[in-house]
C-alpha cells in the first residue's frame, strides 16, 4: 500500500514514482485521478493537468475489466492482481492488455492505487519465436526454390534471349517481357536466399548514431528528401555489440516504410530516438543467463498507422501493407535483430507508428 500524504509531497516518493517505466495513478471514490506519474501521463496521452478534469471511467467503456477491478477494491479493501486485462477503448486504442495491480491507499481506503505493466514488450518477446520459426520457414523455401526455380528460369531467359533475335518488333515486346519477369523471380528468390544465411555474424561496438546519421544522409539524398527528419538522441549512449553493415540494413528498411507510410507535404515527419532503458532482458538461447538489453533505437513517423488486420504479423514473411510489396523487408529486419540477440516491437495508432528495437550493449566480456 502507498501512503497518499507521502504521494502529495513533494521530495523522493514522487521522484521515485516518476522514475518507473510502469504506470501508476490513484484513483479516489468519484473516479477522479489523485495522483498520476509521468509513465501513466504517457499512457492515458494526457498531462495531470488535464486527466484531473477527466473521470478515470472517461478512458473505458462501461464493463470495462479495469472498471470492475478498481470498484472492487474500492468495495473490499483488499488488494487484487490480474495479469492481461484488455483496456482497448476508443480512447486508449485497439488491442491494448495489462496487467495490473489494485491496492487500497493506506489512511484512504476509499483511494485506490493502480500500477499497470504493459503486455506489448511481454508478448513483443514471444512473438520473437514466432518470427524465428517463421524465418527458419523461408530458410527451407530459398533452398528448395535456388534450386527447383531458378535453374529452369534460366533456361526459360535463354530460350526468350533466342526467340528475340529471330523475331519481329511485336514478337520481340513479349520476349522481353518474359526476361523481365523471370529477372524478376531471380531478384526475389535472391531475398529470400539472404535467411539461409546462418554463418556466425562478426560483430563488433557499434556506435548507433553513426548507424543513424549513414541512414539520415541516404534518406535524405533519396526516398525521404521530402521529410522532415528529427532527432531525439541520448548523447551519452553507449556502444551495441553488432555488425554496422546489417544495422544500417535494418534502419535503412525502418526508414524507408516510415517515409512510405506517408504523403509528401510539409506536415509529414520520421523522428530517431535512441535512449537507455535499464530493466530489459531476455534469455540467452540454450542458457540459464539472461542478457540485458539496454539499448532503445525507435523509428517513427506521423502517418495513419498500420491496419489493424496485419499489425499483429508485421514481421511475418509475405505480409505487407504495401501493394507492390514483397513483404520480405521487415522479416530480414525481425531475423538481423533476432540474430543480434535483440527485439523488435510495432507501436501503431491513427496517427503514428513506431518501431522500437532493444539491443545488448557491447562489454569487454560480450565481445571475447
Amino acid at each position: 500500500m502507498i501512503d497518499l500524504k507521502s504521494v502529495g509531497q513533494m521530495g523522493l516518493p514522487i521522484d521515485v514514482l516518476n522514475a518507473l517505466p510502469h504506470p501508476v495513478f490513484v484513483v479516489s471514490k468519484d473516479q477522479s485521478f489523485a495522483f498520476v506519474n509521468a509513465a501513466a501521463e504517457s499512457f492515458f496521452r494526457s498531462s495531470f493537468t488535464v486527466l484531473k478534469n477527466r473521470k478515470f471511467s472517461w478512458f473505458l467503456p462501461g464493463g470495462s475489466p479495469m472498471r470492475t477491478l478498481v470498484e472492487q477494491v474500492q468495495n473490499s479493501g483488499s488488494p487484487i492482481s490480474e495479469y492481461k486485462v484488455d483496456v482497448s477503448s476508443p480512447r486508449l486504442g485497439p488491442e491494448r492488455f495489462v496487467d495490473v495491480y489494485v491496492a487500497p491507499v493506506v489512511e484512504h481506503p476509499d483511494n485506490v492505487v493502480v500500477l499497470l505493466q504493459i503486455r506489448s514488450m511481454a508478448d513483443t518477446l514471444d512473438k520473437q519465436l514466432t518470427h524465428r520459426g517463421a524465418a527458419r520457414t523461408v530458410t527451407g523455401l530459398a533452398s528448395m526454390l535456388a534450386h527447383e526455380i531458378k535453374n529452369p528460369l534460366s533456361g526459360i531467359r535463354g530460350a526468350a534471349q533466342l526467340l528475340e533475335a529471330h523475331s519481329d518488333e511485336d514478337d520481340r515486346t513479349l520476349t522481353r517481357l518474359i526476361t523481365d519477369e523471370t529477372d524478376r523471380i531471380v531478384r526475389l528468390v535472391d531475398r529470400m536466399e539472404v535467411f539461409s544465411d546462418e554463418r556466425p555474424i562478426e560483430r563488433d561496438p557499434v556506435n548507433v548514431h553513426s548507424v543513424l546519421e549513414h541512414v539520415k544522409k541516404i534518406a535524405r539524398s533519396g526516398f525521404a528528401k521530402n521529410k522532415s527528419i528529427i532527432e531525439r538522441y541520448d548523447p551519452s549512449l553507449p556502444p551495441v555489440l553488432g555488425n554496422r553493415d546489417q544495422l544500417i540494413q535494418v534502419f535503412l528498411n525502418l526508414v524507408k516504410n516510415a517515409s512510405e507510410a506517408q504523403p509528401d507535404d510539409e506536415n509529414a515527419q520520421i523522428t530517431l530516438t535512441t535512449a537507455y532503458r535499464p530493466g530489459m532482458s531476455v534469455a540467452a538461447p540454450g542458457s540459464r543467463e539472461r542478457i540485458s538489453l539496454p539499448i532503445s533505437m525507435t523509428v517513427s513517423d506521423n502517418g495513419p498507422g498500420v491496419p489493424d488486420d496485419i499489425l499483429s504479423y508485421m514481421f511475418d514473411p509475405f505480409v505487407s501493407s504495401k501493394p507492390n510489396g514483397s513483404g520480405l523487408g521487415l522479416a530480414l529486419v525481425a531475423k538481423i535483430i533476432g540474430d543480434h540477440g535483440g527485439v523488435i516491437s510495432c507501436d501503431s495508432q491513427p496517427g503514428g507508428t513506431n518501431f522500437q528495437v532493444l539491443m545488448p550493449m557491447w562489454s569487454e566480456e560480450r565481445s571475447n
